[in-house]
C-alpha cells in the first residue's frame, strides 16, 4: 500500500532528529555530534546559490565527482566505488575528505568497514520508478550506522523528498526548477503518519491507531 503524504507542511529548517524516522515520537532539535574525521568542506549557504539542499537552504556544492582514472581532484572528492576499491591502499593517508558514490543496486555490505572513511554517501536516483537507492539508504542508516552526510543525487524530484527523508537522506542534489522553487518556498509535505515504522525511533506498541488490528471473533 502506498503512502500518502500528511496536508502541506512546510520543510522543518534546521533538520529535525527524527525527520521521518518512524512516528509517535515528539521532534526534538538534533544534537551537535563529534566531528567526523573527513569533515565536511565549509559551504556557501543562501537559497538558489548552488545544487545542494541541506538544513533548509540551497548550497554550493564543494564536492568534485573524480573520474575512474587519472589525479584526483586536490578537494573534497566523491569517488566511485570501482575506484575506492582500486585505489584504497593509497588513499588511507589522503587528508581531503573523500565521498562515495553508489549506483543504483551496488551492495554496500562489502564496505561495512570502510564506510567512517567517507564524509559523505551519495547515491544515484537514475529515474522516477527506479527506487533502489531507498533500501541502500536504509541499509546505511540502519544496519551500519551511517551517520554523516546522505546525499540523494540524479532524478530527485519533489513527491519523493518526503520519503528519502524518512529512509535517512539529509541532503539532495536539485537542478530541476520546480522541486527547487518547491523547496524555496516551503511547499515539500512530510509524511508523518505510516503504515511501516522506519528508522531506529520505532514508536513503543499502541502508538499507531491508523492500523488496521484483528478483532475477535464472535
Amino acid at each position: 500500500m502506498r503512502e500518502s503524504p500528511s496536508p502541506r507542511l512546510p520543510s522543518p529548517s534546521p533538520r529535525l532528529r527524527g525527520e521521518g524516522w518512524g512516528e509517535g515520537q515528539p521532534h526534538t532539535p538534533e544534537q551537535a555530534s563529534a566531528p567526523h574525521p573527513n569533515a565536511l568542506p565549509t559551504e556557501e549557504r543562501g537559497e538558489g546559490t548552488g545544487p545542494i539542499w541541506r538544513d533548509g537552504a540551497f548550497h554550493r556544492d564543494a564536492w568534485s565527482r573524480a573520474a575512474d582514472a587519472g589525479a584526483l581532484p586536490e578537494g573534497p572528492a566523491i569517488l566511485s566505488r570501482k575506484r575506492w576499491f582500486a585505489e584504497r591502499g593509497q588513499l588511507a593517508d589522503r587528508n581531503a575528505p573523500l565521498g562515495l558514490h553508489l549506483a543504483a543496486g551496488e551492495p554496500v555490505d562489502d564496505l561495512a568497514a570502510d564506510l567512517p572513511r567517507f564524509a559523505l554517501i551519495a547515491l544515484e536516483f537514475p529515474k522516477f520508478s527506479d527506487g533502489r537507492a531507498f533500501s541502500t539508504a536504509r541499509l546505511l542508516r540502519e544496519k551500519h550506522g551511517f551517520t554523516a552526510e546522505l546525499r540523494a543525487v540524479g532524478n530527485v524530484l519533489s513527491d519523493q523528498i518526503p520519503f528519502m527523508r524518512r529512509v535517512g537522506f539529509d541532503a539532495f542534489e536539485v537542478t530541476h526548477g520546480p522541486p527547487r522553487r518547491a523547496l524555496i518556498e516551503g511547499r515539500i509535505a512530510e509524511v508523518v503518519l505510516h503504515y511501516q515504522p522506519a528508522g531506529a525511533d520505532e514508536p513503543p506498541a499502541g502508538t499507531r491507531p491508523w492500523l488496521r488490528r484483528r478483532t475477535a471473533q464472535a
